[in-house]
């Protein structure tokens, strides 16, 4: 894929920061700090000119006083999420509060420093933070697609049909690398191409969501509502409404929380946890999985009630095995994206070396070939003309492709038949019902039959096990009197 960049940060930049901080003296050392990694800070000394100063741009990573003249850092924190700002922030402090550090830490906070500030401790935390910017691939306003195959025509058609249906729910299949989450980001900004500013796109991978968070995370929690909840908390789908949730990986969703996700798809509405007010959404839902839902389903990992709601409109990305005459192509964006990245001349890959390319299976799919080309071009000299493609990689693509070239076939007749015996026929998959009653099960199992852990092993409510378990009497063996 290749763009034209809206990039927010001027002069070449490699990230934006907004420091808001009241002390001068604090805010010139972090000035310095960043500057010196080769940022663009710009520094607040109040929440309104924070506010004011977000009005107008986004920003890559926040650095947040806890104490200022209008309020309190850790309170901007949760602004900044509920208007729908992800990017990373650092909290500092000259009054330590640990449970307060806690319980910004569960609700995404990046790090928790204390004063007076360690310039080392900051610049760890700031690099980390910063170090997966890519600015030339953060926006794709002016996006097109390498798109050479029959395959990934078929997909630029698609993408142009959802673009005009931004009420369909999607699902993007694929192997693992082929770029499910970078089409995903091209779907929202076509869909949102004449909506100033662009909505937000809020992308959650489903693996890294805590079961027992489930239901907080992703519709948002009242104060009060779980041990810990010391203020409200905006969701992800409250944070993406009016633009893009993006629900990656979607096949690791647990299965008891699986009817929450569906109830939710198919309705529009949620409510916060702890809340009686039901929320409706207005966006777009675009769903990814690497893994075949069908057969999650067969194997009883998946409601076939919830593959139904998904699959509504589903673009799958081929492999880029498959794809072979778009790789030259591919070479070309993905090279020109990490000259911009590192600042350095772009170099061309030989003939020869993209012959060898074309022979390799890339089981990583597009990831793995940018991540070649990215370790290549940092092992190649700046005023090279040609890209040294890393050589331990050539040596073991040349072989392996050599030892293809030579293998022959064992034998050409066909194998003589054998009796077989017919196979048995498959077996349903477990009803949901039968699957919920295992998970419990084996929940009550593993924390020893006490309820409350077995409830938050299962990621649902104490009560709602125990209407499960009045359902269920036998279960009740498997529990502590």
């Amino acid at each position: 894929m290749s763009q034209d960049d809206g990039s927010k940060s001027a002069g070449g930049a490699k990230f934006t920061a907004l420091v808001l901080e009241d002390d001068p003296v604090c805010a010139r050392v972090l000035t310095n700090l960043i500057t010196s990694e080769g940022g663009q800070p710009l520094v607040c000394d109040s929440i309104a000119g924070a506010n004011a100063a977000l009005a107008k741009s986004e920003f890559d990573v926040y650095i947040l006083d806890d104490q200022l003249p209008d309020g309190r850092g850790s309170s901007f924190y949760y602004q900044l999420r509920e208007g729908g700002h992800w990017s990373p922030a650092i909290m500092l402090t000259g009054y330590p509060h640990i449970p307060v550090a806690v319980e910004l830490t569960r609700d995404g906070l990046f790090d928790y420093l204390t004063k007076p500030i360690d310039a080392e401790a900051v610049l760890a935390r700031l690099r980390k933070a910063t170090g997966g910017i890519d600015q030339f691939g953060r926006r794709l306003a002016k996006v097109t697609f390498v798109c050479g195959a029959s395959a990934m025509r078929d997909v630029e058609r698609m993408v142009r049909q959802a673009a005009a249906n931004p009420r369909a729910t999607m699902l993007l299949t694929g192997e693992t690398g082929t770029g499910k989450d970078l089409l995903a980001r091209v779907i929202h900004e076509r869909t949102f191409a004449n909506t100033e500013p662009l909505p937000p796109f809020i992308s959650l991978s489903c693996p890294t969501l805590p079961a027992e968070m489930f239901e907080a995370e992703l519709f948002g929690a009242e104060k009060g509502s779980y041990t810990g909840a010391y203020q409200q908390r905006c969701g992800l789908v409250e944070a993406a409404h009016k633009g893009t949730l993006f629900l990656d990986e979607i096949s690791e969703v647990p299965l008891l929380l699986q009817a929450k996700l569906l109830q939710f798809l198919e309705t529009r509405n949620y409510r916060r946890l702890g809340s009686t007010d039901s929320k409706q959404f207005d966006g777009r839902i675009v769903a990814a999985s690497n893994r075949s839902l069908p057969e999650e389903v067969r194997q009883g990992r998946f409601r076939q009630d919830l593959l139904y709601r998904l699959d509504v409109f589903s673009i799958h990305l081929p492999p880029l095995r498959e794809r072979m005459e778009d790789l030259g192509g591919l070479i070309e964006v993905l090279l020109e994206q990490l000259a911009h990245k590192h600042q350095r001349k772009k170099p061309v890959v030989k003939p020869k070396d993209l012959e060898t390319l074309q022979h390799h299976d890339f089981p990583g799919n597009i990831r793995e070939l940018r991540n070649l080309l990215e370790r290549s071009l940092l092992q190649t000299a700046d005023d090279a003309s040609w890209l040294q493609i890393e050589a331990a990689w050539l040596s073991q693509a040349v072989q392996a492709s050599r030892q293809r070239a030579s293998a022959a076939p064992v034998s050409t007749a066909p194998a003589p038949a054998s009796p077989v015996a017919a196979p048995a026929p498959e077996a349903p998959p477990p009803t949901i019902e039968a699957q919920e009653y295992e998970l419990v099960r084996k929940a009550l199992e593993a924390e020893g039959g006490v309820i409350r852990r077995a409830a938050a092993r299962l990621g649902i409510s104490h009560q709602a096990l125990l209407r499960r378990l009045e359902k269920w009497p036998e279960l009740r063996g498997y529990t502590n009197p």
